[in-house]
């Protein structure tokens, strides 16, 4: 599969970028900072409670062409100020007024000065649906359904250590495929043949595969094809998170994040592409196997055409806690549109070493019991 390659001799209008602004919502009452209001769909006062229903956006949320985003000054492109953990490598937009926090990530201290990053500006945001006791509720529920857990862990759970919400960047893409492929189509027949079975001559039937070449075409639309553009999480955490809901995208406003932290994405558009490329050829493999049919299929060769390809820059809700147990940082996240949770935990050895004792000593004496029994 070919990825769609930049044409250097058509040059594009390079995009203003912006200054770096600080976006503030003072309230209307009593001039306090305003957040988003999860699930609400409004800004809320922590202070005196005040709200202010979100301004109606008529913004439509564009996809990009491929080309653009390759470009180095193709796309819209935008500044802001970070504080890079020097622990996990997250970029995390902070308040030019902070020069100290802690990774929600990993929990590492960042004391270091404001950096500034230019980066493909978010096109959509899928706002946070619910306030941070409903994913404490979540989390400490998937804690004590742990196994062989360390009585910290509990501890820590019933604490209720504050946890972060954190707008996680993905890249989204759309692509138009129309595959030409060969291959060869296996159906099973049986012929009888005669073993020996207990001394005798026994008639049985054998299982044979007949192969006949096919040739064929398949298309496909591949509509929002998630990929991760972050490094400071696991994959394993991130891909347990999916489920999205792709249609509560809402075009990118800042109130979205009044409140809440942002990461900027280390994840290149190219390297994205890479492997939204590969989720694509598997898909079109199981396409393939499924046009070809039979029982069996070899696949000799599959050649795919893209078109239309575009992309977008989103950011997805997480709620971030990071809990450091024995010297070693461990981190929960929950999915902030389903309440779905991933995680690292720690294991126990004592409670371990119980378990295997008493699974020996149950054994010896089902092994006792049986023994005496015959």
């Amino acid at each position: 599969m070919k990825i769609p390659t930049v044409r250097r001799d058509t040059p594009l209008r390079p995009p203003e970028i912006p200054k770096t602004e600080e976006h503030r919502f003072p309230c209307d009452n009593c001039g306090s900072d305003m957040r988003f209001d999860p699930g609400g769909n409004q800004m809320i006062c922590d202070y005196c409670g005040n709200t202010t229903p979100l301004p109606q956006l008529r913004d439509t949320i564009r996809e990009i062409a491929i080309e653009r985003g390759l470009n180095a000054d193709g796309a819209e492109q935008e500044e802001t100020r970070v504080l890079d953990c020097p622990n996990c490598g997250a970029q995390i937009e902070f308040d030019p007024a902070i020069h100290a926090a802690e990774c929600p990530f990993c929990a590492t201290p960042i004391v270091t000065g404001t950096g500034i990053n230019r980066h493909i500006k978010p096109a959509a945001v899928i706002p946070f649906a619910f306030e941070e006791r409903q994913a404490h509720v979540a989390m400490n529920d998937w804690l004590g359904s742990l196994w062989f857990a360390p009585n910290g862990l509990q501890k820590y759970a019933r604490k209720g250590r504050k946890m972060t919400g954190v707008y996680v960047p993905f890249w989204t893409f759309d692509a138009q495929t129309e595959s030409s492929y060969s291959g060869q189509r296996g159906d099973t027949y049986y012929v009888t043949q005669t073993v020996m079975r207990d001394g005798k001559p026994t008639r049985v039937q054998v299982p044979r595969i007949r192969w006949s070449p096919r040739r064929g075409r398949v298309a496909r639309f591949f509509d929002d094809v998630v990929i991760l553009a972050s490094s400071s999480l696991p994959k394993s955490h991130t891909d347990g998170l999916q489920p999205w809901d792709m249609s509560a995208l809402s075009p990118y406003a800042p109130q979205y994040l009044a409140g809440f932290r942002a990461e900027a994405y280390r994840i290149t558009l190219e390297d994205g592409l890479t492997e939204a490329r590969a989720h694509m050829d598997a898909v079109i493999a199981r396409d393939v196997r499924m046009d070809i049919g039979g029982d069996q299929q070899r696949i000799d060769r599959i050649d795919t055409r893209m078109s239309d390809v575009t992309f977008k820059h989103v950011l997805l809700p997480v709620w971030v806690a990071a809990y450091k147990y024995s010297g070693q940082s461990y981190r929960f996240v929950v999915n902030g549109q389903t309440g779905r949770v991933q995680g690292e935990r720690p294991y126990s050895k004592w409670k371990i070493a119980f378990a295997t004792i008493a699974a020996l000593i149950v054994a010896a004496i089902v092994g006792y019991i049986a023994a005496q029994s015959q």
